[in-house]
């Protein structure tokens, strides 16, 4: 596994961030450009389970480690998801059991930065890098809006 991160500075209190990073309608619009259609459903609690799923079913199967609102956030990757259904670890999707993915939000005279961090393996690496830049461009343009 590798630690790829990605920060972006945003004209905007981390309040308004956090509100449109984890807000289920604008959470939408930038984790689309992941998969489009891409959702997520959880209560949102820390040590509650969340599932990241595209509208076909596959995705997923996490928990929020950790959380301190307007600041952080820790989702911890236990599983896949195929046909909305949680699937058995195997030699395939072992790598990413434990795989961590985190949002921290910092901010200084009403300058937010947002820093997301994403483990994955070498075989994803150019596909994050592309997809987390265009993710936080949508979140500063929304944040700032």
């Amino acid at each position: 596994m590798k630690t790829l991160t990605f920060k972006i500075e945003i004209n905007a209190p981390k309040e308004k961030v956090w509100s449109l990073l984890w807000d289920d309608t604008t959470y939408r619009k930038w984790a689309a450009v992941f998969c489009e259609g891409t959702y997520a459903v959880s209560d949102w609690k820390e040590g509650s389970v969340i599932q990241f799923l595209t509208p076909n079913g596959e995705g997923m199967h996490s928990v929020i480690e950790k959380k301190k609102v307007n600041e952080y956030m820790a989702f911890k990757h236990l599983a896949m998801i195929k046909n909305f259904e949680i699937e058995p670890v195997d030699s395939a999707t072992q790598e990413w059991v434990n795989a961590m993915e985190t949002y921290s939000l910092t901010e200084t005279d009403g300058i937010t930065v947002l820093e997301a961090k994403v483990d994955t393996t070498e075989k994803y690496v150019v596909f994050f890098n592309d997809a987390f830049a265009k993710a936080l461009s949508i979140i500063k343009e929304l944040s700032e809006a």
